[in-house]
């Protein structure tokens, strides 16, 4: 690798809305969006390729457990709690800043509240619980603030 990348500085002390940020969609797919298996996987490969922002498509599933695919399409369909522990596993491998769920909710209330026990059951402290207003995004914290964090975008 080039030495001089090394030596890269960039001021992570802003909101995090002056940034961008790479972003992955349909995350969960291993390949085409109409006939592809949805995997677990996915989220490991992309977390620790840079990305920070993932898509979770949440439906409801069997036995009162949400699931994630890509709907109205034959993708199959894995538990949310598998890629809750497979984003919790690899979120802050390869860097510290914080990870944002990017969650495409499409489940009855009973199924959210599931999702929400999920959620902070399988990230506890990671868990950016934090109310943001959005009025003000200069009011935004910035990703050193955030370092370790799971952000949840609904």
């Amino acid at each position: 690798s080039n030495p001089l990348h090394r030596q890269v500085h960039q001021d992570m002390e802003q909101p995090l809305c002056h940034y961008f940020i790479a972003s992955s969609h349909n995350t969960y797919l291993s390949g085409d969006q109409l006939l592809s298996q949805s995997r677990a996987e996915m989220y490991a490969r992309v977390l620790q390729a840079g990305c920070r922002c993932v898509e979770v498509d949440c439906w409801d599933g069997p036995d009162g457990e949400p699931v994630v695919h890509h709907g109205y399409t034959l993708t199959s369909k894995i538990l949310f709690p598998d890629v809750a522990e497979t984003i919790n596993k690899y979120a802050f491998i390869k860097n510290e800043f914080p990870v944002i769920l990017s969650i495409e909710n499409h489940c009855s209330i009973q199924q959210q509240k599931k999702i929400a026990q999920y959620l902070k059951e399988i990230f506890g402290d990671k868990l950016d619980l934090s109310s943001v207003s959005t009025a003000d995004p200069s009011q935004l914290p910035s990703p050193q603030d955030l370092k370790g964090k799971i952000l949840v975008k609904v």
